[in-house]
């Protein structure tokens, strides 16, 4: 890099998967903002996986971007040529910076390298994961605040854990909020609400969203627990939805067969992008009540759809939610208590979803670019 050149950047986006949830909204949000302003302030490239080219070229005019090897659709190889193809591309491509979005990056790289660890509730929540994966993301964050020449994060929360739990330098931490994408997340018409519900067989029943991966810390069988007492006595009971990828907490099963038999809960799988509007926005409220989340993407989302939420206080879900979502905690008790208040509520449902909307617009994937182009400038220097 000359004096005055902007510094040539190669993010590595082969760790997006098919679905699009997680990592993916991340890399998609901040590529998308990358072709909107980075201007003469980077030289950008990618390499992504061979169906995503098309997609990340369309985002970025003018850019290289790089198919990887069609083997890295599958997680172990894709691990393996991280290592080793990897930091060949970034020789070939000359980069000043390496940009890893996933926690894992490559051990010699040949350049100075930047990860984006989401979250550290694999040290401060391991009983919400299997041995395996805990044990191999610990290793992984560990290795990448040794080797990185800064660490991008999505809160002060998970900044604040990294520092406290790894003794991480705070001086080498950016902080870049998650955007959301307010053309895809929208206030939906009643049209869009209709249609969600014609396919998830709803009719004009009322319902209660979750969307996310069904993973032990998201307490998807609390959820399903606290609602069931929350609605069981009603004359109407709303209807649980449970949307999102499948994933691997056994305990939902067991919660499932607990629910009343005049209660309806729909585990519809993944619903389109496109009826994601629908979908939360036609919800009577959005419920996420995690153990802890790096950021919390699902509630912002939900949010830009004018949906009241209801979430925990715990890690990031304040500097997201603010005074804009209602709060309850893990249990099933207590969550059965604050669902059922604002189900009687439906003034402050209002207020919220208005509140959560306006402070939606507050996170945006172009503030989130500026963050990282800071820092990718910072590791280039």
């Amino acid at each position: 890099m000359t004096a005055g050149s902007p510094p040539r950047v190669l993010v590595d986006a082969t760790s997006v998967p098919a679905d699009r949830g997680g990592v993916g909204r991340y890399v998609d949000g901040l590529i998308g903002a990358l072709g909107k302003v980075t201007g003469s302030q980077i030289d950008l490239a990618v390499v992504c996986q061979r169906t995503d080219v098309e997609r990340y070229a369309r985002m970025l005019p003018g850019a290289e971007v790089i198919g990887a090897p069609a083997a890295v659709a599958h997680r172990p190889a894709r691990l393996a040529w991280e290592q080793t193809g990897l930091p060949l591309l970034a020789q070939q491509l000359a980069v000043q910076v390496l940009h890893s979005p996933f926690y894992t990056c490559p051990l010699r790289a040949g350049c100075p390298v930047t990860v984006t660890v989401h979250d550290a509730t694999f040290f401060t929540e391991p009983e919400h994961y299997d041995k395996s994966k805990g044990t191999f993301f610990r290793s992984a964050i560990k290795t990448s605040l040794r080797r990185a020449s800064r660490m991008i994060v999505p809160s002060k929360a998970t900044r604040d854990e990294l520092i406290r739990l790894l003794d991480a330098d705070p001086t080498r931490i950016d902080v870049a909020y998650h955007g959301v994408d307010h053309s895809a997340f929208h206030l939906p018409s009643d049209d869009e609400k209709a249609r969600v519900r014609a396919r998830l067989g709803l009719g004009r029943s009322e319902y209660i969203a979750f969307l996310g991966a069904k993973e032990p810390r998201k307490n998807v069988p609390n959820l399903i627990r606290g609602w069931a007492a929350a609605v069981r006595d009603r004359s109407n009971p709303p209807a649980l939805v449970i949307a999102g990828g499948q994933g691997h907490d056994d305990e939902i099963d067991r919660a499932v067969a607990e629910v009343p038999a005049h209660l309806r809960l729909l585990r519809p799988g993944y619903l389109r992008y496109a009826d994601l509007p629908g979908y939360l926005g036609g919800a009577l409220v959005a419920a996420y009540p995690s153990y802890g989340e790096g950021f919390g993407l699902p509630i912002l989302e939900a949010m830009a759809c004018g949906a009241p939420v209801l979430t925990t206080p715990r890690l990031s879900l304040p500097e997201v939610g603010g005074d804009a979502v209602a709060y309850t905690s893990e249990d099933p008790d207590q969550i059965a208590a604050d669902l059922a208040a604002l189900l009687d509520d439906e003034a402050r449902r209002l207020a919220l979803a208005k509140a959560g909307f306006d402070r939606a617009k507050e996170f945006t994937w172009e503030s989130s670019a500026e963050v990282h182009i800071a820092a990718w400038t910072r590791a280039a220097s």
